[in-house]
């Protein structure tokens, strides 16, 4: 797989020593499993998959006999391993559509291991085309892999994901369900190349954007740079959310070593694909589950893996819906600002540095990153990886290529506690973040005017107005993006200055909102206030004028209203949540407004939280 033997998978699939499952048993003791007894991919009666292929009378003929039609011989059926590969592909989301030929590259590693590859579809969402959001729909898709995952004739199973919400959204997903489990994500774009310079995805989109509004760039010009932005198969190849949360897999060790970073269109792409569709049939062998890989350690080892790359601040989000699918492992906003802040930023990328994930790939990748805080001691080096061995063991030999890419421990692109803070305060009771690395020094202590916006509509419709009342050192408060509000949470936060700033040479302000921002945007932006606007959070009762301190070092974002008059706002009538996003008489938004939670809890649905296992359905035939 890789020169320099990082990958942590050239030992033959079934020989690599399993390590120890949850509780400290063996991983093919655990609970509820059946230890191996045979070579990898050897048929076994007792596989789960054979209560659907195993079954005599109508039952079996039923199940054996419509899968025949697609040209499976009976042999199929013997009792080897049945993988699903659970994609999603689609040419509605573009970050994915190569992810057919990725599964293909996994199907050849599940027939040379002994397994049987079944490929189904799953729910796909590109934050790209989708409207209102992707967001509104990972928690869909987390539902839709649950169901068919477990309703299936599956052993184990590999997904396939791209885009920002995809990979956590299937994630989910799996992690409800508990069958043995690996992710491969399509990995990033090639750099983006426009007149000699690099140019990242989604960040350049940002910065082209405001120098169009301040009269610097054409249309035209605009529109050249669109094809040299997205110039190959992939995700964004800043370290926005997609790259963000390929990074995080790798790091909570459900991704085989170097899959954080190969680009879509690499042939190690491919390799790893079919290395993973081999590395699945030993993992349902020797019955390794995501929760023996998905412990409270692996999440701690996630959180300070992403305040070393810089990462996004969605991968909070992601990270804390993901631990609300697994028993026993608890987390809070707290503890991701406690274990950021003695991590120093290595990774020098896009939006926060100056390079792109092609070259996070040739310098050495994640694993550099990872050898490196194991080196200083802040990783859990023992956590269990789907590579059979530890996470410490995977990365022994990482070796970088470019210091200056992933920098050193003792000389990193940012020093530690750069990265993202969670804040409190009157103004966000349950918490904010904003990400310290993409934003201005000198804004990070801050106070100035509110000037208030109940919606993002609601702040465009004004920003290119020549004679908006605002100034540099006002505050951009935009409410009504929250989970409920929008709904959906969007990628709207980081809105851009108004137009006569931008003329003026203004690069930055505060601005603060309910929603997100995108894992490539930059700016001193706080972010997922918590409560929201629309279930009647502080956020709601902000008027123009009010005073808004931010002090970052001290992680405190106040509103500087007195308490009475606070509650004299709350009491009045026309002082509610605003503004009244539309609402749906019925379908899927409607029951995402009923059910989702804050942010601060990973925008989860509450009836969704838990694990709920893979037990075989009732059979009706």
């Amino acid at each position: 797989m890789s020169s320099n033997g990082t990958n942590g998978t050239d030992t033959p699939a079934g020989d690599a020593s399993p390590g120890a499952g949850a509780g400290g048993a063996p991983a093919g003791d655990t609970a509820g499993g059946n230890p191996r007894t045979a070579g990898p991919g050897a048929p076994r009666a007792d596989r789960r998959s054979q209560a659907w292929f195993g079954a005599s009378g109508r039952a079996g003929m039923i199940h054996r006999s419509w899968m025949r039609n697609q040209g499976y011989g009976d042999e199929v059926f013997d009792g080897r391993p049945v993988i699903g590969i659970a994609t999603t592909w689609s040419q509605l989301a573009p970050c994915n559509a190569h992810l057919d030929e990725v599964a293909e590259a996994v199907k050849r590693g599940v027939w040379q291991a002994g397994g049987f590859p079944l490929e189904f579809p799953v729910l796909s969402t590109g934050e790209t085309i989708i409207r209102p959001t992707a967001m509104l729909f990972r928690n869909l898709m987390a539902m839709d892999a649950e169901e068919l995952i477990r309703n299936n004739p599956l052993d184990g199973v590999v997904l396939l994901s791209g885009c920002d919400k995809t990979t956590p959204g299937l994630l989910m997903g799996a992690a409800s369900v508990d069958l043995p489990t690996i992710m491969v994500t399509g990995g990033p774009m090639l750099n983006g190349k426009f007149r000699g310079q690099d140019v990242g995805s989604g960040t350049h989109v940002w910065k082209f954007e405001a120098e169009m509004a301040a009269g610097r760039m054409s249309e035209c010009e605009a529109r050249a740079a669109e094809g040299c932005m997205a110039r190959s198969k992939g995700h964004c190849m800043t370290m926005g959310t997609a790259s963000t949360m390929a990074c995080m897999v790798e790091a909570l060790g459900m991704q085989l070593p170097g899959g954080g970073a190969y680009p879509a269109v690499d042939a190690r792409r491919m390799e790893l694909a079919q290395e993973s569709g081999r590395r699945i049939v030993d993992l349902v062998d020797k019955d390794i589950r995501p929760s023996d890989i998905l412990t409270r350690e692996a999440f701690e080892n996630a959180i300070r893996t992403n305040a070393a790359i810089g990462g996004s601040t969605n991968a909070f989000v992601h990270l804390m819906a993901l631990a609300g699918r697994l028993e026993g492992v608890e987390l809070d906003l707290d503890l991701f600002d406690a274990l950021g802040r003695d991590v120093p930023t290595l990774v020098n990328l896009m939006p926060s540095g100056k390079y792109l994930m092609e070259d996070f790939c040739y310098a050495g990748g994640l694993p550099v990153v990872l050898r490196r805080l194991v080196e200083a001691g802040v990783m859990h080096a023992d956590s269990l990886t789907v590579t059979g061995r530890s996470i410490g063991e995977n990365v022994a030999g990482a070796e970088c290529f470019d210091d200056d890419v992933i920098r050193t421990w003792a000389a990193p692109y940012q020093p530690a506690g750069s990265g993202t803070a969670v804040l409190r305060g009157n103004l966000c009771p349950d918490g904010a973040v904003l990400k310290q690395s993409a934003a201005s020094p000198e804004l990070l202590v801050h106070e100035g005017r509110a000037r208030v916006f109940d919606s993002p509509e609601a702040y465009h419709a004004v920003s290119d107005d020549p004679d908006l009342d605002i100034t540099a050192d006002d505050i951009i408060v935009v409410r009504g993006a929250g989970p409920k509000g929008y709904p959906g949470m969007p990628e709207v936060a980081n809105v851009a200055l108004p137009t006569k700033l931008l003329k003026q040479g203004v690069s930055d302000m505060v601005r603060i909102s309910d929603g997100r921002m995108s894992g490539t945007g930059y700016g001193t932006v706080v972010l997922h206030v918590s409560p929201e606007a629309a279930v009647g959070g502080p956020l709601a009762l902000v008027r123009d004028g009010d005073r808004i301190r931010l002090d970052v070092p001290a992680r405190e974002l106040s509103l500087l209203v007195d308490d009475a008059e606070l509650e004299r706002r709350r009491a009045r009538t026309d002082a509610g949540p605003v503004p009244a996003a539309a609402q749906s008489p019925g379908g899927y938004a409607w029951l995402y407004r009923q059910h989702v939670q804050q942010a601060h809890l990973g925008a989860d649905f509450d009836f969704l939280t838990g694990t709920r296992g893979h037990a075989v359905p009732r059979d009706s035939h």
